[in-house]
């Protein structure tokens, strides 16, 4: 996956498109990630003693990683990403601007 947690991308489709945020978790077996303050849902929270009440919050849920695109780093755009393969070292390059992230 060319997505690492801390990056930061940009979400092109679905309720949250356009916003931008950073990556909290990558899950590789199923391709998904979960980007800090988008795509959240409600969860109903019962209250644990009498007495107390019941709570609403928000969770952030995972999307599926063709869903975001990664921003570079140098130019600041939101790219695709490529790989260049210097002897035993791999880098994460831009396809706009060639510069490594």
């Amino acid at each position: 996956m060319k997505i690492k947690k801390g990056d930061t991308v940009l979400i092109i489709s679905g309720k949250d498109r356009n916003k931008t945020g950073k990556i909290l978790n990558v899950f590789n077996a199923a391709g998904t990630v979960v980007v800090e303050g988008l795509n959240q849902r409600t969860k109903h929270i019962r209250p644990k003693r009498s007495g107390e009440k019941g709570q609403t919050i928000k969770v952030p849920v995972p999307l599926n990683v063709s869903n975001v695109k990664l921003i570079c780093s140098k130019c600041g755009k939101a790219s695709r990403t490529g790989y260049k393969k210097e002897g035993d070292k791999k880098y994460r390059i831009c396809k706009k601007c060639g510069q490594e992230n």
